[in-house]
């Protein structure tokens, strides 16, 4: 997505805070046509370590020492240093053509839309000033697996429950397993492991002028509204 310099987040932490408040996403792929094909759906949201190799400054393998020698640093094997690894778990019926899209392609990108609201230039100090609106925005590209299996859809299944109903899974553990295979039957399960995080927050970062008058707006508004001076305050706006 188009993200102009001063609204671009690289903090991971940012992108995960949104994903996880806003988990409603938007899950696009293309479909036989060579169209988008979108899919509105809650999503898992878990970051795991996964080993990344750290290249060394040196151009060439080193021959081996002598024994006794001291070896240079720079010759010193690399660790294996974990980095974080986001992966983000959903289904969708099995009616619905979009695991079939999501199988032949490979790939995908889950759309997440954060807070947002509306912005009067009244916020401004002078009148030459135009509206515009303020909203965070993660798009995540990410390689699909499809998940097969009564185990490994069970476990897609209680991460969703405990992420938006918990006590649920007392209930969903106590039903027939006849019925439990039933309904695992007409869904299909997914993880979809990130390959690329944008992370957009635009909150009028480039106009401090406004942001008193607009902190004192939001603060009284709605929902939206309230949480965006949220996120003013991590950013620390003055």
């Amino acid at each position: 997505m188009y993200i102009p310099a001063q609204f671009k987040s690289e903090d991971l932490n940012d992108a995960i805070a949104v994903m996880k408040a806003h988990s409603f996403a938007a899950l696009i792929a293309n479909d036989d046509q060579g169209w988008p094909f979108v899919t509105y759906l809650p999503l898992h949201v878990e970051t795991v370590l996964a080993a990344e190799t750290v290249e060394t400054d040196t151009a060439e393998t080193p021959a081996a020492p002598a024994p006794g020698a001291q070896i240079p640093d720079a010759q010193i094997a690399a660790p294996q240093v974990p980095a974080p690894q986001v992966v983000l778990y959903g289904h969708v019926a099995k009616a619905n053509p979009h695991w079939r899209y999501l199988r032949d392609r490979g790939t995908a990108v889950a759309s997440f839309l954060g807070p947002h609201a509306y912005m009067s230039p009244r916020v401004y100090p002078d009148s030459k000033r135009v509206p515009t609106w303020n909203y965070l925005a993660v798009e995540c590209r990410a390689t699909v697996r499809l998940i097969e299996g009564h185990d490994a859809t069970d476990g897609m299944m209680v991460r969703l429950i405990d992420d938006y109903d918990p006590q649920y899974l007392s209930q969903w553990r106590s039903l027939d397993e006849h019925y439990v295979t039933s309904m695992m039957a007409g869904i299909v399960g997914f993880q979809l492991t990130v390959t690329e995080i944008q992370c957009k927050l635009k909150l009028n970062q480039h106009r401090p002028e406004s942001h008193a008058a607009m902190r004192e707006a939001y603060a009284g508004g709605n929902e939206n509204e309230r949480e965006l001076v949220q996120w003013m305050d991590r950013l620390k706006f003055k």
